[in-house]
């Protein structure tokens, strides 16, 4: 139901805390936007009631699929096979939250109903948006690192408040849902990777959960990345940091400290987009479904980062390396 100045109708499945990042983006784009109810909405809409474009709630999810061109879907991972697959299958094209689905399985099941329909599906990893990661692969394509040797990337926050992160069957836990990002980048800067180590440990602490994750990754360039993963206390304040060397350079960044280094000194406007990276992810995708250029993130790229958190997950179960073979 395309509004009538050719602008797509948005539905956005899921009222959570990463919504409160996608709604205002979806508005930036000026389209009409319907919202499922769920536990969540009546407050999310609400925080945007002088928004000065159409925002619904609507009562099923049928209904919305019926109503919308294009579906955001940000809801828990263990969710996205089912919402994802029946939007595609109602003629719509998807955005959906990293990761694409909980098993590399679904991811590709997912990829290939997009295919069968003709619809388009991104997946959204916005790290790759962000202006210290673009800056970061513009460095390395540039050669100022030289040839890669050894990646290091660490994210650490506190614990997720919802519960269904802490059941691991359902989230993956550290691994898979908030290290994703950092598998991610490790693939796209230093290519594809050809084995995976991983440990995960979990306790607790004066009442608050713990886990922390290790991933060491063997690229088939010879490079190696180490990606660190950190719940912790609610204390504990969101970080990222990165250290990319090469043979000629280390690339460095630190959000705690502003991070300094060569791959934070590109402020081109294509780096630095003045939307913020939740607004330019999408506007991204939005161009790409009415004919602009591809986006700089693939289904391809969703199905292969859960490839990779899956093994990293089956090394953490067996205490044994898991060599990845490229997909037939």
């Amino acid at each position: 139901m395309t509004m009538s100045d050719g602008r797509p109708v948005i539905g956005l499945v899921g009222a959570g805390g990463i919504s409160r990042a996608h709604l205002p983006a979806l508005l930036e784009l000026g389209s009409r936007v319907l919202v499922l109810r769920r536990t969540g909405a009546e407050a999310l809409v609400a925080a945007h009631s002088e928004a000065p474009v159409p925002l619904e709630i609507v009562d099923s999810l049928a209904e919305l699929l019926d109503r919308s061109d294009v579906v955001d879907v940000v809801t828990p991972t263990p969710t996205h096979l089912d919402i994802v697959r029946a939007a595609l299958e109602a003629g719509c094209d998807v955005v959906c939250e990293k990761p694409l689905a909980r098993t590399a399985a679904d991811a590709r099941e997912l990829a290939d109903c997009a295919a069968a329909t003709g619809r388009r599906l991104f997946p959204a990893h916005v790290v790759r948006y962000f202006p210290e990661y673009l800056a970061l692969k513009r460095a390395v394509d540039r050669g100022e690192a030289g040839r890669l040797a050894v990646l290091r990337f660490l994210r650490s926050g506190s614990f997720p408040a919802s519960g269904w992160f802490a059941d691991l069957e359902a989230s993956g836990g550290v691994i898979m849902d908030q290290m994703f990002h950092d598998l991610d980048q490790a693939r796209l800067i230093a290519g594809p990777v050809r084995s995976v180590s991983a440990l995960r440990t979990r306790s607790s602490r004066d009442g608050h959960r713990l886990e922390v994750g290790h991933v060491i990754l063997t690229h088939a360039s010879g490079a190696i990345s180490q990606c660190s993963g950190v719940w912790g206390p609610p204390s504990l304040t969101f970080s990222t940091e990165y250290a990319v060397t090469g043979d000629a350079w280390t690339l460095r960044h630190s959000s705690l400290d502003g991070g300094g280094g060569a791959a934070l000194e590109d402020d081109s406007s294509d780096v630095l987009d003045p939307y913020g990276p939740y607004t330019a992810q999408l506007r991204e995708f939005f161009a790409a479904m009415t004919g602009g250029p591809a986006p700089r993130v693939s289904v391809e790229d969703g199905v292969e980062a859960v490839r990779i958190a899956e093994a990293a997950l089956e090394s953490v179960a067996t205490g044994a390396p898991v060599s990845l073979v490229p997909e037939a």
